[in-house]
This record gives structure tokens, C-alpha cells and sequence, in this order.
């Protein structure tokens, strides 16, 4: 099963990018055909999130507007003020007696050691991402959320390399696609499909290049106190046409999260926020298990192959 830059997502995904390049800050917008079934898996031990407690099994709205993916901390969050404004505009959301409201889940990267910690996405920026959003292969690079990322933290930010957006699809032999976005702003080295390293530690750091070699071979631990802040994240959201209801979604994002740790080495520390995403456009009916079983193994695959391209993309 291989993924590839080259195949859109599903008919009616759209992706628009906010990027302040002065600043190294941006926000991304995912929007999905009205009704989408979403669900979220939550793997980092430092998330900065908004309205992801709606996509659990167990809460009451079965779908999402729209996903955003955002710098700035939690200062970010404010971004999906201006998603809501535009959804509501534009006609999209969750039907309640009281009219459409639009939900909007939402997660952080910390970028604010970068650029200008002064400027964040808000409101206005999470709007113009919304407004700005388009069918087809998304814009990869040092963009959106992640034009302040940077990987390979582990020893610090300093010499870090820079992290990105990156994208990858593939079909199924059913027919569908499975389709991921990801912000790539990783504690951990970026690893290939091969084992190689796409992203490392630098020479000047001295050891081994490998963060989680080098960390492993520590006879003490580092002062991290007296570093520059290191607070991570990689943010994922996969788009898809299955036939998933919430459940379903939801178990997809969480095989998905296996291709954060396919490419990212170490994953899901202390100081990263992982969270990945699941969109699904097919239709919110029950999903067999065979069809949550191809639709999570294709994700973690683009998953994977998303983050290697953010890597890629934001090194060219």
C-alpha cells in the first residue's frame, strides 16, 4: 500500500491556509462535506485543544464543520472564532431548534519561540484560512500551522530543523480514498519508511545523531529548565469518503496516530500535543469491522507518509 502527494482528498474536502512569514505563525482550515462524521484520538502529553470532548462515542453531535489546525498555543484557539463566523455565513453547521450552529474542533501547535510570540492566528486569520479554502491537493511546506514548526527538539530548539505541512493519499481497491494533513512540529527526529532519518539531531550536538539514542545514553538528565522551551506537537487530520459513523471515525483517527509513530522518533512525549483527526464523508451508518480495519490501516499509512512529507517540503 503506498501514499503519494499526487491523489487529492475525497470530492468536497477543502484546505486553506492563514501564514504570517514575518511572524512564523499561521492557522489551517479543513472543511468537510456538511455532515462528515469526525472522530479524534488524543495521544501527546501536552495537547492544546478546543471542542474535541463532541467527537467522543459517548457526546450527543455526531459530525464537524470544520477542523482547525492552528500556531500560536492556546492563544490560537481563538482562531476558530473566525471558522465559526464563516461557517455560520456561509450556511454550514449543526442543525439545533435555534438554528445552524457550527462546531469546530480545533488543536495547537507551540510555535511562540519562533517569529513573534506577539502574533498569533485569532479570529480574523482563522477566517481568512476558512475563506481561502480549496478542493484539491493542499499547499505543503512552511505554511498555515505549521510555518513555525520545527523538528528534532529534543536538545533543544535552537538547532532544530524546520517542520511543515505535509500531505499523502491513496485508494482503496474499494474505491475510497483515505487522505491526511499534517503539521509537523515534533520533539522526535523524522524518520523514513526505511529507517532512515529525514529530519535529526545536528552534528554539532556531538554522539549519536539519533534523539532517542542520544537520550537513552544520557548519564544524567539535562537541565531542560534552563533551555529554550521545547513544546511540540504533531497535528494530523485524515480526510476520507468510507461509510463511518462517529464510532468508526473514531477508531480510525486512533490507528492513524500509529503513523505518527511510524514517522516521528520518540513520539507522544511529555512535551508533544499529538492529536490526530478523522473526517468521513460516505454516509454516518454503523461501520463493519472490516471497514474500519482498511480504513484505519490506510490512515496510518498516509499518516506516516504526510509527516515525511511536511518534513521534505519544509527542508526544499
Amino acid at each position: 500500500m503506498s501514499a503519494g502527494a499526487e491523489l487529492p482528498p475525497p470530492e468536497g474536502f477543502a484546505i486553506g491556509h492563514w501564514t504570517d512569514a514575518v511572524a512564523e505563525t499561521g492557522c489551517t482550515v479543513i472543511l468537510p462535506p456538511a455532515g462528515s462524521a469526525c472522530g479524534v484520538d488524543v495521544r501527546g502529553g501536552g495537547p492544546g485543544s478546543r471542542e474535541t470532548e463532541i467527537l467522543g462515542p459517548l457526546a450527543n453531535a455526531s459530525e464537524a464543520t470544520a477542523v482547525l489546525l492552528t500556531g500560536g498555543s492556546a492563544f490560537g484557539l481563538a482562531a476558530a472564532d473566525g471558522v465559526v463566523r464563516w461557517c455560520e455565513e456561509e450556511g454550514r453547521g449543526y442543525a439545533t431548534p435555534g438554528g445552524l450552529v457550527p462546531l469546530v474542533p480545533a488543536a495547537v501547535i507551540y510555535d511562540l519561540v519562533t517569529g513573534r510570540a506577539d502574533v498569533r492566528p485569532g479570529p480574523e486569520q482563522g477566517y481568512a484560512a476558512a475563506a481561502s479554502a480549496r478542493a484539491g491537493v493542499p499547499e505543503r511546506g512552511r505554511i498555515g500551522a505549521a510555518a513555525g514548526a520545527a523538528v528534532a527538539k529534543a536538545m533543544g530548539r535552537e538547532l532544530a530543523p524546520p517542520g511543515g505541512i505535509g500531505y499523502a493519499a491513496l485508494r482503496l481497491g474499494t474505491g475510497e480514498t483515505v487522505a491526511a494533513i499534517a503539521a509537523v512540529n515534533a520533539t522526535g527526529d523524522i524518520i523514513d519508511a526505511d529507517g532512515s532519518a529525514i529530519a535529526e539531531l545536528p552534528e554539532t550536538v556531538g554522539g549519536s545523531r539519533r534523539s532517542a539514542e542520544l537520550i537513552a545514553s544520557l548519564s544524567e538528565m539535562p537541565d531542560w529548565s534552563a533551555r529554550e522551551p521545547r513544546e511540540s506537537t504533531t497535528l494530523v487530520c485524515v480526510m476520507t469518503d468510507l461509510a463511518l459513523d462517529k464510532l468508526g471515525a473514531n477508531k480510525v483517527a486512533r490507528m492513524a496516530s500509529a503513523g505518527i509513530a511510524r514517522a516521528v522518533d520518540p513520539v507522544f512525549t511529555p512535551f508533544d500535543g499529538d492529536i490526530t483527526f478523522c473526517l468521513a464523508s460516505g454516509g454516518a451508518e454503523p461501520a463493519p469491522s472490516w471497514r474500519v480495519m482498511a480504513g484505519g490501516t490506510a490512515a496510518a499509512t498516509v499518516t506516516a507518509a504526510a509527516i515525511r512529507d511536511g518534513a521534505r517540503a519544509a527542508a526544499a
